[in-house]
């Protein structure tokens, strides 16, 4: 059970873009647990209400709520973020958790249908999040926006061209915003903040149930990756805006 009312995020208002998938309902949970207000968004309304669901029993009655948002589309968005900072007052954070992926075996039989998918999941969900929770985030005193990475984007492989070249236009777009928020503080450096995390890849605990054999070596279980994203909130806005933090090894 968490500490609620005296964890390290009490008193913050959380949204979580991508919530129902493994690594959002982590990520709800964990930001319960630590006092925060947590909002959630999927397009699946059923995968986003037992996230909700799970994240709120183990939190012992925290805030945790879900709304279907169309991620793809920026009005509902934008209402997405006006609506939370209306009802609950401010708007500290912003998890980017929107995951998809499809690759080929080789270079030379990469399908650009599989970029037009990744672009549309990777890329314009990132430009619609922060662009309807920029200001928001700049008027909390602790905002964070934070980029769930592959490593992949630093150093894409034969068969990941599509996925890596999305993953490296998401990062680039976080650290422009990176830079809004430094540009905006003036001389006394930001308290608003966009950071990436980067993983290799990520596992739960259906993954290993799957494949009981398998070492998943160098992936980031996604309770590991939950604790990372609580941690971006312990740091200074000037330590993680506009940088990459490693949660695996750096190619």
């Amino acid at each position: 059970m968490g500490n609620g009312a005296n964890g390290a995020l009490s008193g913050t208002v959380i949204a979580v873009a991508g919530a129902g998938g493994p690594a959002g309902r982590a990520a709800l949970m964990r930001l319960a647990e630590a006092g925060a207000t947590v909002i959630g968004a999927d397009n699946d309304p059923e995968r986003l209400s037992e996230a909700v669901d799970a994240a709120r029993y183990a939190a012992g009655g925290a805030t945790v709520t879900g709304d279907t948002v169309d991620l793809l589309d920026l009005q509902s968005t934008r209402d997405w973020a006006t609506h939370i900072e209306k009802d609950f007052g401010r708007v500290d954070g912003l998890v980017h958790l929107v995951g998809g992926w499809r690759g080929s075996e080789t270079f030379t039989k990469t399908s650009l249908d599989d970029w037009d998918f990744l672009e549309m999941l990777l890329i314009r969900t990132v430009q619609h999040t922060s662009l309807a929770f920029h200001e928001a985030l700049q008027r909390s005193d602790r905002g964070r926006y934070v980029l769930i990475s592959a490593a992949g984007a630093s150093r894409p492989t034969a068969g990941n061209a599509a996925y890596s070249a999305a993953k490296a236009a998401a990062e680039a777009w976080t650290l422009a915003m990176g830079d809004y928020f430094r540009k905006a503080a003036g001389a006394d450096g930001p308290t608003s903040a966009a950071t990436i995390l980067v993983v290799k890849a990520l596992v739960h605990d259906a993954m290993r149930a799957e494949r009981p054999n398998a070492k998943f070596a160098g992936f980031t279980d996604v309770k590991d990756l939950a604790e990372a994203i609580e941690g971006v909130w312990s740091k200074s806005a000037a330590e993680v805006n506009g940088n990459r933090l490693w949660l695996t090894e750096k190619p």
